[in-house]
């Protein structure tokens, strides 16, 4: 994934004209020679011009709603891992544009407003903060939860998937095991070794993906788009939890931003959040040779930029992330106390010997 972050929010001037005809001294009835012209009027008397208006800040000027509107732009653009420039691109839009109304400058119409709302993958009401408004029973919904807090509302969510039969709250531990996290918090190596020590296969589920698609996983976002990227990584899911009643999953770092995907892995899936340092991240992605979050080049200005945009990342994504069954922090300690740390919570997990 590249890390990088585009800003653009300049201020166009607006330009104002006026024409006054002055009226000539002396001339009869305050008339002037440009009154006497053919198919002139009378000029009116010269008034007092009145003070230009004081300019108002810019802070001041923003409605209350489109900030609320920008930010909440920013958030799913963040949790999905989408850089500003390739949304713009996705939306059709321009990227000055979509700079201002993050920021709360501007009023974009609807039909802008509706390709970003596509372009993030979500309704338009909730890219505006409607959604519970849309019917009588969200309503009802929303007012039985407000106030709620997540300990409340995750036995709610349990209860829910339970009674729709979508999976709930995975009481007898499911020997799936899915590991979560953002890119370079140590998914794939500590995965493996946990599958060889329980004897499960190991399933790095970007390359199910892209068998999936038939080409890489940039070919896919590429070709066809973040949309079409999230479609075959629910299939590849799917497909996993069908055939492998016994399995340590590696996820891709943003399946957590499509909401159905990752209520099927939390279903059916014994989850732990892998999570690391910012500084961790980045080492550990660019020591494998990677130079994309770096955007492909070496330099301070790179390097923070980059930066910037994984913290970016990671907060639009942990209280998804917080979502898992356990948690672990891979820059405690040396990957052989990480691994042994691991090992001990699934095996204790799933009741196996430890």
């Amino acid at each position: 994934m590249q890390y990088c972050a585009c800003t653009d929010s300049t201020d166009s001037p607006t330009f104002m004209s006026s024409n006054i005809l002055h009226a000539r001294a002396g001339s009869p009835n305050g008339r002037g020679a440009a009154a006497r012209r053919k198919g002139s009027r009378p000029a009116p008397a010269a008034r007092k011009a009145k003070p230009a208006p004081a300019p108002v800040a810019a802070d001041e000027a923003k409605h209350p709603f489109l900030v609320a509107l920008g930010e909440r732009v920013r958030a799913l653009r963040s949790r999905r891992g989408i850089t500003r420039k390739a949304l713009a691109a996705s939306a059709e839009v321009s990227e000055r544009h979509l700079a201002n109304l993050e920021y709360g400058l501007g009023n974009a119409s609807i039909l802008i407003l509706l390709q970003v709302a596509q372009a993030l993958q979500c309704s338009l009401a909730e890219l505006i903060g409607d959604v519970t408004t849309s019917t009588p029973e969200w309503l009802l919904l929303r007012e039985l939860l407000e106030g709620r807090d997540e300990a409340a509302l995750r036995r709610v969510r349990i209860t829910v998937g339970e009674l729709l039969g979508t999976g709930g709250g995975n009481v007898a531990r499911s020997s799936r095991v899915a590991l979560i996290g953002l890119r370079g918090a140590g998914k794939s190596t500590l995965g493996q070794k946990l599958a060889d020590d329980l004897g499960f296969p190991f399933i790095e589920l970007s390359r199910h993906i892209e068998q999936f698609a038939g080409c890489t996983i940039t070919e896919i976002q590429a070709l066809y788009g973040q949309n079409a990227y999230r479609r075959y990584e629910r299939r590849a899911l799917e497909e996993a939890i069908q055939l492998y009643p016994e399995a340590v999953i590696a996820t891709p770092g943003g399946l957590v931003s499509d909401a159905a995907t990752f209520n099927l892995l939390l279903a059916h899936c014994t989850t732990v959040w892998l999570h690391a340092d910012p500084e961790d991240h980045m080492k550990r992605v660019i020591a494998q040779g990677d130079m994309r979050p770096m955007g492909g080049t070496r330099g301070a200005g790179a390097s923070k930029e980059a930066m910037d945009d994984l913290k970016s990342i990671l907060s639009g994504r942990a209280a998804f992330y917080s979502k898992a069954d356990f948690k672990l922090d891979t820059s405690a300690l040396p990957l052989e106390e990480t691994q042994a740390a691991l090992r001990e919570l699934v095996r204790q997990a799933l009741k196996l010997p430890v």
